[in-house]
């Protein structure tokens, strides 16, 4: 019998170039993928990957696998996605594997799944936090069933054909500076007047990380990043301390206190479109759709009439 997992595995080599890559996006390790594919090949009878320089392809025989078995795959989450409704009209069951990025984690999905939780005990929303290409590999590969993504400005997020992306809101991100700092008196900020200043920023992988350098553009020499954290709250304290200035959403932030000031950059401005994706197979989903309203929900009752979270 064919092992349907092994060849969950054998598409996302396809799809994502080499074993070590289909790895990260399955959330496997190289090794145990390269198990499943060569157990694949012994129930099969046929070798499924040949070596190309330092990679690998699949061969003939098992693109025509992945091809015959997709529609299969398809229909199996089909099934699961009607055993999630319970057979009985106002009950929701199942488990939706969520992954996010970590402001929406704070601002949204903490008390949303709290929520839920109470209304439908019999609905399970693990949650996994990791960045928005992370959780497009996530979801496309079926990882998750759920992600809420960002993009920033012109920074590239490359959606699957098969995936359905659903908008929620628009983020803002502000300059966030020491009271005492002599710019802090500003109502907008360009990137030109923060040329010279040493920042706090996200790890170099990162999607915030990337809409930083591209916000910079035509500034020589900015940003000049100092101190790197991956958490903003650490970026309010770098700033609070009075040793870097940082680009922070408004998304999930706290309160800044007394001694910090938020002002939004123009020319360009920093803002990001927040979106909901899951696989088309799963969108009769009775538990998607009730995890995807509520967010929805959510994302309308957050925004202001010009659409975006206030400061």
């Amino acid at each position: 019998m064919i092992d349907l997992e092994a060849v969950v595995s054998l598409r996302a080599v396809a799809t994502e170039g080499s074993v070590a890559a289909a790895a990260t996006a399955l959330g496997f390790t190289p090794s145990a993928v390269s198990q499943q594919i060569k157990r694949l090949e012994r129930d099969t009878g046929v070798a499924l990957l040949e070596r190309v320089g330092r990679g690998v392809v699949l061969t003939e025989s098992a693109t025509r696998l992945v091809v015959s078995a997709t529609p299969i795959l398809a229909d199996l989450e089909r099934v699961r996605a009607d055993l999630h409704g319970g057979g009985e009209p106002d009950r929701v069951a199942g488990e939706i594997r969520i992954g996010a990025f970590s402001t929406v984690v704070r601002g949204v999905m903490v008390p949303l799944i709290a929520d839920l939780g109470r209304r439908h005990p019999d609905l399970r929303m693990p949650l996994r936090e990791s960045e928005p290409w992370e959780t497009v590999a996530l979801v496309a590969s079926g990882q998750r069933d759920l992600g809420l993504v960002h993009r920033w400005g012109n920074v590239a997020l490359a959606i699957p054909d098969h995936l359905v992306e659903t908008p929620l809101f628009t983020d803002v991100a502000d300059i966030i500076l020491r009271r005492d700092h002599p710019l802090a008196g500003r109502t907008e900020l360009r990137p030109e007047d923060l040329g010279g200043e040493p920042w706090v920023a996200t790890f170099e992988s990162t999607i915030c990380r990337q809409w930083l350098r591209r916000l910079f553009d035509g500034v020589g020499g900015a940003p000049r990043i100092v101190h790197e954290s991956m958490e903003f709250e650490n970026h309010l304290e770098i700033a609070r301390a009075g040793i870097a200035v940082a680009l922070v959403p408004r998304l999930g932030r706290p309160p800044l206190g007394p001694d910090l000031v938020a002002i939004p950059t123009v020319s360009p401005e920093s803002i990001r479109e927040v979106s909901a994706i899951h696989r088309r197979t799963m969108s009769d989903s009775p538990a998607l759709r009730t995890v995807l309203d509520a967010l929805s929900e959510r994302a309308a009752a957050m925004v202001t009439e010009a659409g975006r979270l206030p400061a």
